[in-house]
């Protein structure tokens, strides 16, 4: 028997995709071939020399945190063209290439770590790129700082947060959002939850602590001043299969 890494690690050291996001969103969204059999876990072991046959079929986005948003913008019927907008959690980009393909006029695409945006989202002009930032402790006038831009004429921010609750988050985004701003957040069980309502492999399966979740973070929403316009399920589950939520806020 052959070597065996995970699949999403071999289609990156083949050189078939950028990142390992980029061969996650593929794998999930059912474009990948494993001896011409279709493997749908990222973490798959598999034998380094197995055929890998990618499908034309593929992710329209850098990251299928794409596909969330472009479900989310559809459900709540936003449509941001014109619009400045926030990426809270930016990552590898894939909200915020979600946001440009809908004609958002400039995205702010921020991150606590760096080095994860994709260059074909960092290289965009219309893109204002801010790295190791943790937006918990952001102001306004440092967010002006950063952009260098001498007002904000924000329209909508989107948040994808990990390892954080979004009640770090609520407070400040409401301090630094104009009247009736949008948001559309985001929201991950595993990092709501009660630490021993997170099940193996930080996977919540149980319909009453998704039920939790949804209310308590519906609570922070409206305890920073929120006012709650919708809530829609996520079309695709997280990396980790958990499912996961959209809230939809004015300020």
């Amino acid at each position: 028997m052959g070597k065996k890494i995970r699949l999403d690690q071999l289609l990156v050291e083949r050189h078939l995709v950028p990142s390992r996001e980029k061969a996650q969103a593929l794998i999930i969204a059912g474009d990948v071939l494993v001896n011409e059999q279709k493997s749908q876990k990222p973490g798959a072991a598999v034998v380094v020399d197995a055929a890998i046959r990618l499908l034309g079929n593929r992710c329209p986005y850098v990251s299928r945190g794409g596909l969330k948003l472009a479900g989310a913008l559809d459900d709540f019927q936003v449509n941001p063209c014109g619009w400045q907008a926030i990426d809270i959690g930016a990552s590898t980009g894939g909200f915020t290439d979600c946001l440009l393909q809908r004609g958002a006029a400039q995205v702010i695409a921020l991150d606590v770590g760096h080095n994860q945006l994709d260059w074909k989202i960092r290289s965009n002009p219309r893109v204002l790129v801010i790295e190791k930032t943790n937006f918990r402790y952001l102001t306004l006038g440092q967010l002006l700082e950063l952009t260098r831009l001498s007002a904000l004429t924000l329209r909508l921010a989107v948040i994808d947060v990990s390892f954080i609750s979004l009640e770090k988050i609520f407070p400040p985004l409401f301090a630094i959002l104009t009247e009736t701003a949008k948001v559309i957040a985001l929201v991950k069980p595993q990092f709501e939850a009660e630490r021993g309502a997170v099940g193996k492999g930080g996977i919540v399966r149980d319909a009453a602590v998704h039920e939790a979740v949804r209310q308590k973070t519906r609570g922070y929403a409206e305890q920073s001043g929120f006012q709650i316009l919708g809530e829609t399920v996520s079309p695709i589950t997280g990396t980790d299969g958990n499912k996961e939520f959209f809230l939809y806020l004015t300020k």
